[in-house]
């Protein structure tokens, strides 16, 4: 009876998630409906629900790993607004233009960058799509790959590093890492942390880059009028000045991109602690770009940052450098203050810090006050909430569902499910593969992370798989997700975008092919393990 519940529950909740309810309150409602009625066929003890709220408080309120969720979404928020991507799509398309299928490799390499300093797939599909596949139609691309591009490379954020999918990803497979080892009897397990995640997907991640302009160019050389090039009359440029827009385009966003992934690599920082770079980072920028595009001439003069400079790129400049310089101390020096002795080597670079404090803290007030001006930090913060929001509210509606999915007895059907399946643990992780993916059909990311991934990342660690190709392999897969008709929401966010002529059936049938790019690249990942796992142990 209990394990029908299980069953009949986890249907009932892909019914109504399909139907459009709220995720949080259906996954949490439908658990709760099913707790009731388990209880009253005497399947469910009510007296679960006691260990509800350490679970929650354990989970989410406590767990400083979840912190950088905010804080990378505020820096992918900001970096949109801040025209950053704008820039890159004209010059990246300036630069690959005359070549054929160059608007398209273009699209890919943005994408990446975009997804290495955002890692929001929303912001980037809908930038790309309102910059980008104008110029495509107008320049005679086929709609279908235009749009299959824009999409694929907005859903490279969700692979390549700082990603949000692997910072909640990677905080799921450290405790189901956990779980599993404790249950073999191993008490004393070497952690699993986010910035092995990050680590871990960075050459998967730009494996996955090359496979898509790959396929562009072969497109292009197939398929010649499917992707023509610009007219070299029409893209010329000075070099001078081509050069220097390239690097106005490219270094800022490549400056924090190293700041904050070269920080966690480099083990200077916590993947948290380089959230909040990032977020420093992207308001420095933002501040500077509000500048330079003139968005001050108008903006709102009656700002309590009325006081400072606002003219001046000096105060951004030196607080770029200050952060820099920052990072560099605490690289090679000690910077605890809360010792009994310290070296007078390290107290002078405790002063150093101190006063590039200082500086960094001006550059911060202005460009707050820049963008205050420009009217665009309320949106930037009420967009911040609603993501983050919708995350944490998703975590507690989860947790309802996984508790009483294990009340029911569900945690022991699955792995006795999983254990029987020909071809042992690699046997068992093909099926919990191919569930992924036909569940990314129809649900988020999100849902899939917290639903199923604490349910079977326990059973399947408890073999000597390891714990971040595992997470890897899972963060790929449901990156499709973001692809997959009917409920892709990279598509459903490029077609809130495209012109009117492009019909949905051509932005179906232009991301079947990347589709099927991300599954290969799948395969590739699980028949060679040392692309995923290679990297975090150098």
């Amino acid at each position: 009876m209990a394990e029908t519940l299980d069953l009949l529950m986890f249907a009932a909740a892909c019914f109504f998630l399909m139907a459009g309810f709220p995720v949080a309150f259906t996954l949490a409602g439908v658990a709760i409906a099913f707790a009731l009625i388990g209880y009253a066929t005497g399947v469910f003890d009510l007296s679960f629900f006691g260990a509800l709220p350490s679970r929650i408080y354990g989970n989410a309120m406590t767990n400083e790993i979840l912190i950088a969720v905010p804080l990378f979404v505020f820096m992918g928020v900001m970096l949109e607004k801040s025209k950053v991507a704008e820039e890159l799509l004209e010059t990246m398309g300036q630069l690959f233009g005359s070549v054929r299928g160059g608007l398209g490799i273009s699209v890919t390499i943005v994408g990446a960058l975009l997804a290495a300093s955002t890692g929001i797939v929303g912001a980037t599909v809908v930038t790309m799509g309102l910059l980008s596949l104008p110029t495509m139609l107008r320049r005679g691309y086929d709609p279908s790959l235009a749009c299959g591009s824009i999409c694929a490379a907005g859903t490279l954020g969700q692979i390549i590093p700082p990603s949000i999918v692997l910072v909640i990803l990677g905080d799921q497979i450290s405790n189901a890492y956990s779980d599993a080892q404790r249950a073999i009897g191993n008490w004393s397990p070497d952690p699993v942390s986010v910035g092995d995640l990050f680590a871990g997907a960075l050459i998967p991640g730009l494996m996955l880059v090359g496979m898509y302009i790959a396929y562009q160019m072969i497109v292009a050389i197939i398929r010649p009028e499917s992707s023509p090039p610009i007219p070299r009359d029409e893209n010329h440029i000075e070099p001078g000045a081509f050069l220097n827009k390239i690097l106005h385009a490219l270094v800022p966003p490549v400056a924090l991109i190293v700041s904050v992934l070269g920080s966690i690599l480099s083990g200077i920082a916590t993947p948290t602690e380089a959230a909040a770079v990032g977020a420093i980072g992207s308001l420095l920028l933002a501040g500077m770009r509000t500048q330079e595009l003139g968005l001050l001439d108008n903006a709102d003069r009656t700002s309590p940052f009325d006081f400072m400079d606002f003219g001046s790129r000096r105060p951004t400049i030196i607080a770029t450098l200050c952060l820099l310089f920052m990072l560099v101390l605490i690289s090679f020096f000690d910077l605890r203050v809360a010792r009994n002795e310290i070296p007078t080597v390290d107290m002078i670079a405790i002063i150093a810090a101190g006063i590039a404090s200082i500086g960094l803290f001006w550059g911060i007030l202005v460009s707050l006050g820049r963008v205050w001006r420009t009217n665009i930090l309320r949106p930037i913060m009420r967009s911040t909430m609603e993501i983050s929001s919708m995350v944490f509210v998703i975590l507690i509606g989860a947790s309802v569902f996984s508790l009483v999915f294990r009340g029911l007895g569900g945690d022991d059907m699955v792995h006795e499910f999983l254990s029987h399946m020909p071809g042992g643990t690699y046997g068992a992780l093909v099926i919990v593969m191919l569930v992924m993916f036909v569940l990314g059909f129809f649900l988020d990311f999100i849902e899939i992370t917290f639903v199923v991934v604490p349910i079977v990342a326990p059973i399947l660690l408890m073999s000597d798989i390891s714990p971040v190709w595992l997470g890897v392999m899972m963060a790929m897969n449901l990156q499709t997700s973001f692809l997959t008709p009917p409920f892709g929401f990279a598509l459903f966010y490029l077609r809130g975008v495209a012109p009117k002529e492009v019909t949905t059936m051509q932005i179906y049938k232009g991301v079947i092919p990347f589709v099927f790019i991300q599954i290969i690249a799948l395969l590739i990942l699980a028949i060679f393990p040392e692309l995923a796992t290679w990297l975090p142990k150098v």
